[in-house]
């Protein structure tokens, strides 16, 4: 099966700025813990998997990394919106959970525990204080930050970006879901592309 989806994200999570998971560096919280709760919410503007149109469905991805990515030992979890068709929301999965293999497939290697897929409202808006909500489980703020010229501050080429550059934020707001609770303080946003056939030397999308 082949497989595409784009489109933009924002991603919130418990480290202290900046977090380090996306170059492999080991994860710290506010309270000194080594270890990352977070989450990313996922806006497709144009996907499929197969025949199955991706178009417009929302979907959220939580995390816990308890050391750096590369360490392994990840529980992760799923929330697509419940606006989304069963078969659209089935899709979603097998593309996340790594079972139809390109850059999801690759991160997959890493989970130590997948904690299934569940159905609530999922909702990404952008503006000055972009906000990420998943219906009786997160509701994330944002505040990119920028540099003294005013332009957006970004990382690029990261080892486990979402995306070859990312701009900075901070983050504020609660998240529970899947048992994974946390306070969002660091937070990212970004356009994004994964398919099954990602090009030799791409940077592995972080979960």
């Amino acid at each position: 099966m082949t497989w595409s989806i784009s489109g933009n994200y924002l991603a919130g999570c418990s480290c202290v700025m900046v977090c380090g998971c996306a170059v492999d560096a080991k994860p710290r919280d506010a309270q000194g813990g080594e270890q990352c709760l977070g989450m990313v919410g996922f806006h497709v503007a144009e996907g499929r998997l197969d025949e199955v149109d991706l178009s417009g469905v929302d979907f959220a991805l939580y995390n816990h990394f308890p050391s750096n990515l590369t360490s392994g030992d990840w529980k992760v979890g799923i929330v697509v919106d419940e606006g989304a068709k069963d078969e659209q929301a089935a899709a979603v999965e097998r593309i996340v959970s790594g079972r139809e293999g390109g850059t999801f497939g690759e991160i997959a290697q890493f989970f130590g525990e997948y904690l299934g897929m569940e159905r609530a409202s999922v909702s990404l808006t952008n503006g000055d204080k972009p906000r990420l909500a998943v219906g009786g489980k997160s509701d994330l703020e944002f505040e990119p930050l920028t540099g003294a010229d005013g332009n957006p501050t970004t990382v690029k080429n990261a080892m486990f970006g979402f995306a070859p550059e990312f701009v900075l934020s901070r983050a504020s707001g609660r998240s529970d879901a899947f048992g994974l609770s946390f306070d969002a303080v660091y937070g990212e946003k970004a356009d994004f592309a994964f398919s099954s056939e990602q090009p030799e030397g791409a940077p592995a999308g972080r979960a």
